[in-house]
């Protein structure tokens, strides 16, 4: 998993990042309530370790916030051991589970791995490196940030994603994304893909779109 430590003790922080790689995962720290929650909103995170009193926006805030934007990411939040009105407020908003300090890493392993089989393990998520693309939420992300795509833009992406590496025809494409409404002599396909260059790549500093001249268009895998 990728997990995401929500901290202000930084040496703390330092040493739950280090057992979790020790342990097989990946982990990033933010140290106050307002980073932690931009963080949290990156689709590539599968769980969150936040701490309840932080800086700038509390823990419970913070996950209140998620789940009013149907943001289902596990999240366990470290609490006080006197403070049960923080924890039951925590449960209440939306959080998966609590641990409280101090607590031994083990426990937290366990906790983290408890939640996340509770989230449904089946996904129509689409990853190419740092492009994330949800079919059914009709969202997608670059490097954690939320793209502006019109529908048709949307289902370009979407077929050059199912198809990373791949050299996918401009008639392909006319056929899945426009259902053959447009007509296979026009310019429709490389209008589109100009803008969706304009609105992935190019704010980026990318250039993952490829164009195969005669043949059609790829989406590079090392991007």
């Amino acid at each position: 998993m990728h997990i995401l430590v929500v901290e202000d003790e930084v040496r703390l922080a330092g040493l739950i990042i280090q057992y979790l790689g020790e342990s097989g995962h990946t982990a990033e720290a933010r140290h106050d309530g307002p980073s932690g929650l931009d963080a949290a909103r990156d689709p590539r995170v599968d769980a969150v370790i936040m701490d309840v009193m932080l800086p700038g926006m509390n823990g419970v805030e913070a996950c209140r916030i998620l789940r009013r934007e149907a943001n289902d990411v596990p999240i366990v939040l470290l609490t006080a051991r006197s403070a049960v009105k923080e924890r039951v407020a925590g449960l209440d908003a939306g959080a998966d589970d609590y641990l409280v300090k101090p607590f031994a890493m083990e426990e937290l392993s366990a906790r983290l791995r408890a939640v996340a089989r509770r989230r449904p393990a089946f996904s129509t998520r689409l990853e190419v490196g740092d492009l994330v693309l949800d079919p059914d939420e009709q969202r997608a992300w670059r490097a954690g940030a939320e793209l502006d795509l019109s529908r048709r833009e949307f289902a370009v992406l979407k077929i050059l994603m199912e198809n990373p590496g791949w050299v996918v025809s401009r008639t392909r494409l006319l056929e899945e994304a426009w259902d053959g409404e447009a007509d296979l002599n026009s310019n429709s396909v490389d209008v589109h893909i100009s803008k969706l260059r304009a609105k992935i790549d190019k704010p980026f500093g990318r250039n993952s779109i490829t164009t195969l001249r005669g043949t059609g268009y790829r989406l590079e895998t090392q991007i």
